[in-house]
């Protein structure tokens, strides 16, 4: 055992030992944070426009701080852009992450002195969490991957902007530099296909032992190594032993991951946005991601099922319960204030508080009122793929309000890398996994309000032409996997990206 990796096994016990004190009292860590954020931010604008001074619990903050989007932070985050200080928080941020939103063109996502440090902490343990719990610390001597985003930034009134990846590869720890790849120069290229052929010239006679990324992009970068050797990446990297992703559930992507490695690989999931880094997978053994209670973020949940409500009750972590579908509302040390950060998720466990991210409550398909969410296609599909051993690379879907012919249905979009034998009894696996999961959904089904889900097969490489076509190639952007309207389904049609399905 080389003194590195020995030293990360001593630096792994000495961290879990730092999780477990607040994993252990996780209402007293929140109640710690969320005193020290009223406390800090008491005098800015913001604080003194939602009378800070007088909140003295969660309750008081409730009712003086509305739940807020981006749009409804829009005026204050422009003041900060504009230079000025004690807005938000106190100061100015040391960076804006700049995120392409959909609803709200670019956002600005204010960073602090305060905040940064907790986008490093996240990645940092979750690794040390996998050391300690498994022993596996050989991975250390060898290289790690980490493809992102360029980590060229430039300055708007005096605070640099760019995108969190590209940040936070300019806090990349010593001890980890000699091991980073791909080169700076590389990870400056802007272009992703370019990129990703760059990072393959570097990478593919070294001693590979960590990938991480969006699976989607870590698919891409595995495909073209396939392409280029002909071999499987085990082959390739004979010492790969840890795969790193966040971003998407990784199930739909698994037996195709497994397929290009050549093996079952051990992985850790990760939950990093611009605006937090909110859990990490501390354990092999247990589901979900552990929640980050003590990292300078405050959270409250609404359930889902009654976000869309006039006031709907905000509880904090004490009040929440396992298997319910919750929005993620977050105040933070970087200033966003009862922040509706659009992720959902569910609890897995309460002792300690693990999660895992159900999907987005502005993606969901409810055209009929079934309001399907992104965890049940992905589990319906998961079943599927199972049953019928097919591999698919990526899918969305979209309802059909309007068809030629028939009742409406929900359209779902999927690039193949194994075909079904026959698409029509694979769509049918799928409804009746739906049916099973949403009630609404087999409502519908049941009382010919709509009829069986259709699958239209996208080419190959359909979907990164997609992403590609709208400017969204690479980086952290990512598919969504259910759309409450037509936009995407027809740019597909307008791209001739969907098969002909004579079926």
């Amino acid at each position: 055992m080389s003194i590195k990796s020995f030293a990360a096994k001593i630096f792994a016990k000495v961290v879990k030992a730092q999780i477990d004190s607040w994993a252990n009292n996780p209402v007293k860590a929140q109640e710690k944070v969320f005193n020290q954020l009223i406390k800090q931010a008491q005098h800015t604008q913001f604080g003194q426009d939602h009378q800070f001074s007088k909140i003295k619990n969660q309750q008081d903050f409730a009712n003086f701080v509305p739940v807020k989007d981006y749009e409804a932070l829009k005026p204050y985050i422009e003041r900060v852009k504009q230079g000025e200080q004690d807005i938000l928080w106190p100061g100015r941020p040391i960076y804006f992450a700049k995120t392409s939103g959909t609803t709200s063109g670019a956002k600005y996502i204010p960073i602090t002195k305060e905040s940064m440090p907790s986008h490093i902490k996240g990645a940092r343990n979750a690794i040390l969490s996998y050391i300690n719990e498994t022993g596996n610390s050989d991975f250390v001597n060898g290289k790690m991957i980490f493809l992102q985003g360029s980590p060229v930034l430039h300055e708007e009134n005096g605070i640099k902007v760019g995108r969190l990846s590209g940040i936070v590869a300019h806090f990349v720890p010593r001890y980890l530099q000699k091991n980073r790849m791909p080169s700076w120069e590389v990870n400056c290229i802007e272009d992703w296909e370019t990129k990703v052929e760059a990072i393959i010239n570097e990478t593919i006679s070294a001693d590979m032992r960590v990938f991480s990324g969006i699976p989607s992009w870590l698919q891409m970068y595995f495909e073209r190594l396939q392409e280029r050797t002909g071999k499987t990446i085990t082959e390739i990297f004979p010492n790969f032993n840890l795969l790193i992703y966040g971003g998407v559930n990784f199930e739909p992507y698994r037996p195709k991951f497994e397929s290009l490695i050549g093996k079952p690989i051990n992985s850790i999931e990760l939950f990093p946005a611009s605006e937090g880094f909110f859990a990490y997978q501390d354990s092999q053994k247990e589901k979900g991601m552990l929640l980050r209670l003590d990292a300078g973020i405050y959270y409250e949940f609404i359930e889902a099922d009654s976000f869309f409500e006039e006031n709907p009750d905000r509880i904090g972590i004490a009040d929440v319960a396992l298997g319910v579908n919750y929005v993620m509302i977050i105040s933070t040390n970087a200033g966003l204030w009862a922040y509706n950060l659009g992720d959902t998720v569910i609890f897995t466990s309460l002792k300690p508080y693990r999660v895992l991210v159900s999907g987005r409550i502005k993606h969901f398909t409810s055209a009929f009122g079934e309001h399907v969410i992104a965890k049940e296609v992905e589990e319906a599909l998961q079943q599927a793929v199972t049953e019928h051993r097919v591999e698919v690379s990526e899918f969305s879907v979209a309802p059909q309000t309007n068809p030629e012919t028939g009742l409406p249905y929900h359209e779902w979009f999927i690039e193949f890398n194994k075909q079904p034998d026959n698409l029509t009894t694979f769509a049918q696996s799928i409804d009746e996994a739906l049916q099973n999961q949403n009630s609404y959904y087999q409502d519908l089904i049941q009382g010919k309000i709509l009829k069986t889900l259709v699958i239209s097969p996208i080419v190959e490489n359909g979907f990164q032409r997609y992403m590609k076509a709208i400017g969204k190639l690479g980086g952290q952007n990512k598919l969504p996997r259910l759309t409450n309207d037509r936009q995407l389904a027809d740019k597909l049609y307008e791209l001739k990206l969907v098969e002909t399905n004579d079926e």
